[in-house]
This record gives C-alpha cells, sequence and structure tokens, in this order.
C-alpha cells in the first residue's frame, strides 16, 4: 500500500463521514430555515446516524462477498445523491430523508477501512489503519471549520451542495485509481449476517464495541450540542467562529495518528486506558464553556486526541482477531460507534434546552466514566480464569471450508498488552 492510496482512502473516509456530521457548525440556521425547534435539533445529526446504523447492518458485510473497490464507488456515488436531496430540501422532512439517505451509505467509510486492513501486511496493518482513519476524523472535524466558513459566505445549504460535488468526483476516481479487490465468492449474504450476528457474543468484540458506544455518545455530546451555547451569550460566535473549534478537535486527533503504530508495537490495551483517562479528564475543561474559551480549547484537544486513540486501537484489535472477515467485523464494531453518537447528538441539544450546558457537560463526563469503567472490568474478565476459556471465536461463517475450527483464533488482549491475537497453542 503506498502513500497515495492511503491519501485517496482517507479522502473517500473524510468526505464520506462529513456528510453525517455537516451540520453540527449549523443546526440553528438549519433549524430556522426548515421550520425545526431548539430541542429537536439534533436529529439533523441522529438521523444520519441512524441511517448509518441501518448501512452498517446491511451494506458493509457485502465486502466480504463483494470487489471493495466497486462498492465504494457505488457507495460513493449514492452519498452524492443523498447530500444534493438535503442541499435542496425545501422543507424538513425532505431534508431528513436526505440526510437518512447520505448515512446508509456513508458506511463506505467502513468498507474502506475493512479494505485497508486487508490490503495491509500485518506489520504495517496499524499503521495504515491509522492514516485512513484520521481521515474520518478529519472529515468529521473539517465538517465543522469548513462548514461554517461556507454557511456564513453562501448559507447551509453550499456545505451539503459542496459534499455532493466530491462524492460525485471521487466515485469514478475510486474505481479507476484503486487496486482490485477481487475474491472467491465462497458464501452466501445470508451467512455472513449470520456472522455478524454472532460477534456479539464475543467477549472481545462486545468489550471493544461497549467501550466505542460510550466513547461517541461523549464525542456526539460535545460536538452537537457546543454550537448552542457558543452562538448565545456571552460569546455570541458566527458558525464561521463556532467552526474554528474544529482546527482544535483536529490537532488533538493528528496527534494520535501514531495510535495505530503503538497497537503494531504492542500496546493497545494499555493506550486505550491511558486515552480514556484522558476522555473523562476533557470534561473538566469542556465545563467551562460559559466561562472560558481556552478551557474550552484545550478539553476539545483532549478530548479528540482521546477519540482517535481509542478508534484506531479497538479497530486494530478487532482486525487483528478476525482478519478472515474483516468487513463484517468493522461493520458489527461500527453498530456501537452509531448508536453512541445518535443517542449523544439526540441527548444534548434536548438537555440543554432544559439545563443549560450543566447538563450535557454531566452527560458527557458520565459515558466517559462509563467506556473507562468497561475497559478496566472487561480487562479483568480477559484475564481471569472465568473468563479465559470462553473467548474463542468461530470464524466459520462467510467462508467455506478454508476457515480454521472454532477456538483456533483466540481473543486479543488476553494475557498481554498487545492485543494482538494469541495461536491456540498458547496456554489460556
Amino acid at each position: 500500500m503506498n502513500w497515495r492510496t492511503r491519501l485517496l482512502l482517507a479522502v473517500v473516509c473524510g468526505v464520506a463521514v462529513a456528510s453525517v456530521y455537516a451540520g453540527q457548525p449549523v443546526l440553528g440556521p438549519m433549524g430556522r430555515d426548515l421550520g425545526v425547534p431548539v430541542d429537536s435539533l439534533g436529529w439533523f445529526v441522529a438521523t444520519g446516524q441512524l441511517g448509518y446504523l441501518a448501512g452498517l447492518v446491511l451494506l458493509v458485510p457485502l465486502g466480504d462477498l463483494l470487489d471493495r473497490r466497486r462498492l465504494i464507488a457505488a457507495h460513493l456515488a449514492l452519498v452524492a445523491v443523498g447530500m444534493a436531496i438535503t442541499a435542496a430540501a425545501p422543507v424538513a422532512w425532505a431534508a431528513f430523508s436526505g440526510l437518512a439517505a447520505a448515512g446508509v451509505f456513508a458506511v463506505v467509510v467502513q468498507t474502506t477501512v475493512a479494505y485497508t486492513a486487508a490490503i495491509s501486511p500485518a506489520a504495517e496493518r496499524g499503521r495504515n489503519l491509522g492514516v485512513v482513519t484520521s481521515g474520518v476524523v478529519i472529515g468529521i472535524l473539517g465538517a465543522r471549520v469548513i462548514g461554517g466558513g461556507l454557511a456564513d459566505l453562501w448559507g447551509w445549504r453550499s456545505i451539503y451542495l459542496t459534499l455532493a460535488i466530491l462524492a460525485a468526483v471521487l466515485a469514478p476516481l475510486t474505481r479507476t485509481l484503486l487496486p482490485a479487490d477481487a475474491r472467491p465468492n465462497t458464501a452466501r449474504y445470508g451467512q455472513v449476517l449470520r456472522s455478524f450476528g454472532g460477534l456479539f457474543a464475543q467477549p472481545v468484540f462486545l468489550g471493544r464495541g461497549l467501550i466505542a458506544f460510550f466513547l461517541f455518545a461523549s464525542f456526539g455530546t460535545l460536538w452537537s450540542g457546543m454550537a448552542l451555547p457558543l452562538a448565545g451569550a456571552p460569546w455570541h460566535l458566527s458558525e464561521a467562529q463556532i467552526g474554528l473549534f474544529g482546527v482544535a478537535g483536529l490537532a488533538g486527533a493528528l496527534g494520535a495518528a501514531r495510535s495505530g503504530r503503538w497497537g503494531d508495537a504492542g500496546h493497545a490495551r494499555r493506550v486505550t486506558g491511558i486515552a480514556l483517562a484522558l476522555l473523562l479528564a476533557s470534561w473538566a475543561a469542556i465545563g467551562q464553556l460559559p466561562w472560558s474559551l481556552p478551557l474550552l480549547t484545550l478539553g476539545v484537544i483532549l478530548l479528540d486526541f482521546a477519540v482517535q486513540a481509542v478508534h484506531v486501537s479497538n479497530q486494530h484489535t478487532l482486525t487483528t482477531a478476525y482478519p478472515d472477515r474483516t468487513s463484517t467485523t468493522i461493520g458489527a464494531y461500527m453498530v456501537f460507534y452509531s448508536l453512541g453518537s445518535a443517542l449523544g447528538a439526540a441527548a444534548t441539544t434536548a438537555l440543554f434546552d432544559a439545563t443549560g450546558w450543566t447538563g450535557p457537560t454531566i452527560l458527557g463526563a458520565t459515558l466517559a466514566l462509563c467506556a473507562l469503567a468497561t475497559w478496566a472490568f472487561s480487562a479483568r474478565y480477559m484475564l481471569s480464569p472465568a473468563g479465559a476459556g470462553r473467548g474463542s471465536v468461530s470464524v466459520s461463517g462467510p467462508c467455506s471450508g478454508s476457515c480454521p475450527d472454532a477456538g483456533s483464533v483466540s481473543d486479543p488482549g488476553v494475557g498481554s498488552d498487545s492485543g494482538e491475537p494469541r495461536s491456540a497453542g498458547h496456554a489460556r
């Protein structure tokens, strides 16, 4: 995988994920234009997340059956359609429809991540995942910076029109420039979906998934609610000024770009614990938003550093544990991400309307604490005698006779800090 391929894949991730988050800095103008009340503004983001959830279940597993390059191109084209519908929406229901459609096909991000993991040499998997998933964070945060500026110049619709054009241009580029990803079509769609559901019974998968749920619910609480108090007293910031906080978040996220290499070096579990502690600490600074913008900026940097570090470590751990079905695994993992993000987006605007910034602060900190507690509990569980014999994964779902027997792949993180799977011959 050369740098051009990594860059293209990172750009694909950035544009696709921006389609889900682009509304965050302009919730107020969107609501006023389309007649949506303040306590329901979070649904502009939550709707895309729920569409994303449907795509994770129904579309991402196709990557274990079909050429992922073709899937990436087709899904980008459909993201462009959803963004165009949103940009032209005359009423709220049309905007929600466009956002939901774009969200369904924005799961091209996960197909891209799975494609990256599948074509990367084992020793470089974490590095490549770190670079490509940096595109995700850049897309989320860059959408706020650029979106705020575009909204000030030409209104909120210009954000979605720009994303529609970018996705439409990327679709043929990926079809032309990415290496083919053909594989023997030995499984059926129903088998892959059953394998998808079976992952939720695996201790290591469930532990990492619950961490992701709380992690992204905390993330969504900040970024879906922060624009409302910043636009009001005492700050009265414009959409462009609010979007600039995305630069601080971007700095934090890029600071965690090496987390994939830390996973390659065998420190995935330790990195996760440290990052979650930083996530919890970040809310002490974020809670000062009504009085101090510098402290808010510090909190944003810490939060986005923590989110990126944990997210890359999670994906590194899971794609190492389930290498024969990376699309199914990433898609199932991201169910937790989607549900958490939707919860954070919907809850924070309702809480802010009722309690001011105090409610979202307490919610975000509580969710961060839950993520840290889940990490601590799951680490103890996997290292305990009761949990040690129960982590085997069956990878027979989407395979056709060539997969190892159940139990031949062990849970990552058991008895080591690496997050790498141990072979069946090791004593557990």
